[in-house]
């Protein structure tokens, strides 16, 4: 437990961190952080529940979308800035340098299979994202939907009242 703990922790103060290189706003800096964390903590724990990382990150992704999006509405502020800061916990950057080194030492066949992993790993993060916010907006128009077809019904009510 106390190793979850830690990387929580880590991963909140390193996406606090990159919310701050990204010119974040200071009031959103801990959010940002939050994010990260929330989003970290999903990742890590389907993981090592043995889910592979790629499907892993999806879903990692998809909840760093949704609670970016809560963060957004609060702060009324743009959800990428939520939203880029919470995901970099969730980069294949070591399977990336790991890539670029086997092929520089001359390991095709490793270099490959980092690559692919890196690749599927980053599309993966991709799909979570507009998954989640279009999973959003169509709950959003469903919501608008049914408070103007609530107005317009208790409006007709009302005329023939």
């Amino acid at each position: 437990m106390e190793h979850v703990l830690a990387q929580i922790v880590i991963s909140f103060i390193a996406t606090a961190c990159f919310g701050v290189i990204f010119n974040a706003p200071i009031k959103t800096i801990p959010a940002c952080g939050f994010v990260g964390a929330v989003g970290w903590a999903v990742y890590y724990v389907l993981f090592e529940g043995g889910l592979d990382d790629v499907r892993a990150s999806f879903v990692g992704a998809f909840v760093v979308s949704l609670v970016a999006y809560f963060f957004a509405r609060k702060f009324r502020m743009p959800m990428i800035i939520f939203s880029v800061s919470g995901i970099i916990p969730l980069v294949p950057g070591g399977i990336a340098y790991s890539t670029m080194r086997n092929v520089m030492e001359l390991d095709y066949i490793a270099g490959l299979e980092n690559g692919m992993r890196a690749f599927m790993i980053s599309g993966a993060i991709a799909m979570g994202l507009v998954f989640a916010e279009v999973i959003m907006q169509i709950i959003l128009r469903l919501m608008r939907k049914g408070r103007t077809s609530i107005q317009s019904f208790t409006k007709v009510k009302k005329k023939s009242s």
